[in-house]
C-alpha cells in the first residue's frame, strides 16, 4: 500500500513515545490482532480502535487495515505508514534519550513541551478516578490542595493511564472561563478564587488575568456586573467537560 499524499508523519510523531496509542499500533504490529493487543495494553477494544483512529486523523491516512486469513478468520497489519510512524518513534526515541543524556550531564533539566493554543494550563496530581455514565471524572489538585474536576470519556483515561498521584496538566480555554464577582451558585462546575492582575478591556467582554492560591494565573472574561478592579478577590467558572486532561 502507498502512502497517501496526506500522510502527515510530523503530527503523528505529536504523542510522546510513552503513549497508549502508539504502544497499541506496537502491539497491532506484534499479534496482527485489535482485541489481542487491547488487551495485552490493559485497555478496552473500544479504547484501542479510537488510539488507531486518533493517529490516523493526524497522519492523515489510515495507519491499520484488516488482515485476511489467521485462525480467528482475519485480524488486522499495520499499513506502509504505519510502519513509517513505528520507525519514526524509534528513531526519535534514540535521539530523545541522547539529548536528554547530555542535557543531564551538563546540569540542565529538560522537558518537551505542549504546544497549545489554550491560555490556561495548571500543573496537577491525579486524586481520584470516579466512572460514570457521561464519562470518567478526575479530581486534579492543584499545587496548593485546590480541587477541580474534569470530566474525560473512560477510553482517554485509560489510553492516558491515569491513576492517583499521576502528575498532569489541567488545560482550558479563557473563552470558555466566566470570572464574576460573586460567589457562583451552580455546584456542577469548578470554582476557582483569585485575585485580580490585570483586565483588559479591549472588547466587550473584558479578559480578565487572576492569581489563584497556589501561584497559577488563571485567564477568562467577564461579560456583565460590575467592573473587576485589579486586586479585587473574584470567582471564576470551569465547566468540568472544558478541562482537557494531559501528560507532561
Amino acid at each position: 500500500m502507498k502512502s497517501s499524499p496526506t500522510f502527515r508523519l510530523d503530527a503523528a510523531l505529536g504523542h510522546d513515545i510513552t503513549d497508549k496509542r502508539i504502544d497499541v499500533l506496537r502491539r497491532i504490529d506484534a499479534v496482527g490482532s485489535i482485541s489481542e493487543a487491547a488487551r495485552d495494553a490493559g485497555i478496552s477494544y473500544k479504547a484501542a480502535w479510537q488510539a488507531i483512529e486518533t493517529l490516523g486523523n493526524l497522519a492523515g491516512t489510515p495507519l491499520v487495515e484488516k488482515a485476511v486469513g489467521g485462525s480467528g478468520g482475519g485480524g488486522a497489519q499495520l499499513t506502509s505508514a504505519g510502519r513509517k510512524v513505528l520507525e519514526a518513534f524509534d528513531y526519535f526515541a534514540k535521539v530523545r534519550r541522547v539529548a536528554m543524556q547530555q542535557a543531564s550531564d551538563t546540569g540542565h533539566h529538560v522537558t518537551f513541551g505542549l504546544r497549545t493554543s489554550m491560555r490556561n494550563q495548571w500543573v496537577c496530581t491525579v486524586r481520584e478516578l470516579v466512572p460514570g455514565e457521561q464519562g470518567q471524572s478526575v479530581q486534579l489538585a492543584l499545587s496548593d490542595g485546590m480541587l477541580m474536576h474534569a470530566l474525560i470519556t473512560h477510553e482517554s483515561a485509560q489510553l492516558l493511564g491515569l491513576e492517583p498521584g499521576l502528575r498532569v496538566l489541567a488545560l482550558c480555554k479563557a473563552t470558555a472561563v466566566p470570572v464574576q464577582t460573586a460567589y457562583p451558585a451552580d455546584d456542577t462546575q469548578n470554582i476557582l478564587a483569585g485575585r485580580i492582575e490585570v483586565v483588559s478591556a479591549t472588547t466587550k467582554k473584558a479578559e480578565v488575568s487572576m492569581r489563584l492560591g497556589s501561584g497559577a494565573i488563571l485567564v477568562g472574561f467577564q461579560s456583565g456586573g460590575p467592573a473587576l478592579q485589579v486586586g479585587q478577590t473574584a470567582w471564576a467558572r470551569v465547566d468540568p467537560a472544558a478541562v482537557v486532561v494531559a501528560l507532561p
